[in-house]
């Protein structure tokens, strides 16, 4: 799974990297320990209604998904991650999957190895472990993101509508899979556009983009035990531990 993230980059980096058209969002504050609820960037491409061209756009999306038919965000946390293998199935995600796929910017994310414990023999430890590019590139995670209407507001308030997201998840390749047996979809810049594109909404072709998705190849760094709590954050969390 990806329970917890790293996206430290100014929006300008963004709009660089993504080749994005318009922007939403002002500034960004860089995050080493993103987690669960908190409001992440994504991008996404979608078709003007004046002009008909697709644009792509920055905004920003709370990590956790919330249907639009859902009575309340209660179960948010609960979809942060979506299986790669059921998306296109799943009341929770099959409609976002066909006509709302976006992009979530990372420098790496974090998992937790499970490791027989040196200190205490006959125990399992939890190593945290930071996962990101070998040339420390931007990662781009396949994600989908929707938009909930919050019933308790009128039509016309401007805060009615939350948009939340969710990040697609896969088996770990056997270079990986010790660490921790899920790991993030990766999209590979020579398929972003692909991935975005929202003409793209048939079940059978988001399963085969989905299904063309290649093994992610990461390194791995084992870090301090700072990642552990939430209310941690800084560049010291990605530093090896010594």
């Amino acid at each position: 799974m990806c329970g917890r993230y790293v996206m430290a980059r100014p929006v300008g980096d963004l709009v660089a990297e993504f080749d994005v058209d318009e922007t939403y969002v002002d500034a960004l504050e860089p995050s080493f320990n993103i987690a669960p609820t908190d409001p992440v960037p994504i991008i996404l491409d979608r078709r003007e209604k004046d002009t008909g061209e697709i644009s792509r756009k920055l905004v920003t999306a709370r990590w956790g998904l919330v249907p639009p038919w859902a009575k309340d965000t209660k179960g948010a946390a609960r979809l942060i991650n979506a299986r790669r293998e059921t998306v296109t199935e799943k009341p929770s995600f099959r409609k976002a999957a066909a006509a709302k796929r976006a992009l979530v910017p990372a420098d790496g994310y974090y998992e937790w190895e499970k490791r027989e414990s040196t200190a205490k023999p006959g125990s399992i430890e939890k190593v945290p472990t930071y996962l990101h590019a070998q040339d420390d590139g931007l990662l781009a995670f396949a994600a989908l993101f929707e938009n909930w209407p919050d019933p308790t507001l009128p039509p016309d308030d401007p805060h009615r509508w939350l948009r939340t997201c969710t990040i697609l998840t896969g088996p770990a390749s056997d270079a990986l899979g010790y660490i921790h047996d899920r790991t993030p979809v990766i999209v590979p810049r020579d398929m972003w556009s692909d991935w975005l594109d929202p003409e793209t909404t048939a079940e059978a072709d988001v399963r085969a983009l989905i299904d063309s998705m290649p093994e992610p190849h990461l390194a791995p760094r084992v870090v301090g035990s700072l990642v552990n709590s939430v209310r941690n954050d800084g560049p010291e969390l990605i530093e090896a531990a010594g």
